[in-house]
């Protein structure tokens, strides 16, 4: 096995100030960083880590990966095939490689998809990020869960009767990745009597953030990628 290491660093939501210490130095410190980049070659993760790249002394090699934006997992996996490859290329010359991503690396992040490839041929390390579940709840001032509710996050991805189970079943509810799937999240909350509970966020920490506490002002149409529901009790017994 390699000595060289690949760590998954979380940069956060969008907020560049939310980037913990430990994040920073190894970006800074890195011989190689890569990141998932679109078509043109822009990366989110990149973009919050910017300060990272400010007065860098040495010259770091860096690794985009191109992800095409589509729900072909195919496209996907053949992108992770290829990043994987190039990354494996430096850490096999002993170049230790930070991996940029958004929010936590674990947490539906693009890192876990890398790790998989790489953590049985080299040393992996992971530096927790914040996540977007968190920094909505704190940009909304308002607790995610309290004493004993019950707290579950789904996916815009799952399906209406998986959606539907959850904010029938829990008291607290986290819908990520709403964008395409927000027309129809809306008619869940509806049918289930959770629309008077539920706020919405997209692009949370970043300078075009967006919060909506009245649904009725949602328009019902496909949302960006970056975006998610919180649903919580409207009564609370704090005590």
């Amino acid at each position: 096995m390699s000595e060289a290491t690949f760590y998954g660093v979380g940069v956060g939501p969008g907020d560049p100030e939310l980037i913990t210490l430990k994040a920073l130095r190894l970006i800074k410190g890195a011989s190689v960083v890569a990141y998932l980049a679109n078509d043109e070659g822009s990366s989110q993760a990149r973009a919050i880590a910017r300060e990272a790249f400010v007065d860098q002394n040495t010259e770091q090699i860096e690794i985009p990966i191109c992800m095409p934006m589509s729900t072909d997992r195919s496209l996907a996996n053949k992108a992770y095939d290829e990043g994987a490859a190039l990354i494996r290329q430096q850490l096999e010359a002993g170049h230790d490689v930070v991996f940029l991503c958004e929010g936590d690396p674990l947490f539906f992040g693009s890192f876990a998809y890398l790790l998989e490839r790489l953590q049985g041929e080299f040393a992996c390390q992971v530096v927790p990020g914040i996540s977007s579940v968190n920094a909505a709840a704190a940009e909304l001032k308002h607790p995610l869960t309290m004493l004993k509710e019950s707290f579950v996050v789904v996916s815009g991805r799952h399906t209406d009767e998986q959606i539907r189970t959850a904010l029938n079943d829990h008291d607290s509810v986290v819908i990520m990745k709403a964008g395409r799937a927000r027309p129809r999240i809306l008619t869940l909350l509806d049918a289930t009597g959770r629309a008077e509970d539920a706020q919405y966020l997209e692009y949370i920490g970043r300078e075009n953030q967006r919060i909506e506490t009245d649904l009725a002002k949602l328009p019902r149409e496909a949302g960006p990628y970056f975006s998610l529901f919180v649903v919580t009790p409207q009564e609370r017994n704090s005590r």
